[in-house]
């Protein structure tokens, strides 16, 4: 049986971003805020404590993303990705 995606990281990157993203854009009504704001940090910090070359290959995978994002919505979420959780310091990627 063939793998629908090339890799298990860029499978596991897309299944992350596509939970972070509906986690960003939920109502109130659909998920308490107290709640996403604490998966949302808790993402961020587990993320932030990648070794140097994972993270770099995450940043490069969510950076293929959003090149190929044809909503602007989300491709600006994934453009903010890399320095919103921690994945690069001061801007820098």
């Amino acid at each position: 049986m063939a793998p629908s995606y090339p890799s298990l990281t860029r499978t596991l990157a897309e299944a992350l971003v596509d939970v972070l993203w509906f986690i960003e854009g939920s109502e109130d009504e659909q998920m308490d805020q107290d709640d996403a704001v604490k998966v949302m940090e808790g993402v961020a910090h587990t993320l932030s404590t990648l070794p140097d070359h994972q993270r770099l290959e995450l940043v490069a995978l969510v950076g293929e993303m959003a090149a190929a994002e044809t909503d602007s919505d989300r491709r600006e979420f994934l453009e903010e990705f890399p320095e919103g959780f921690g994945l690069v310091d001061d801007g820098n990627s």
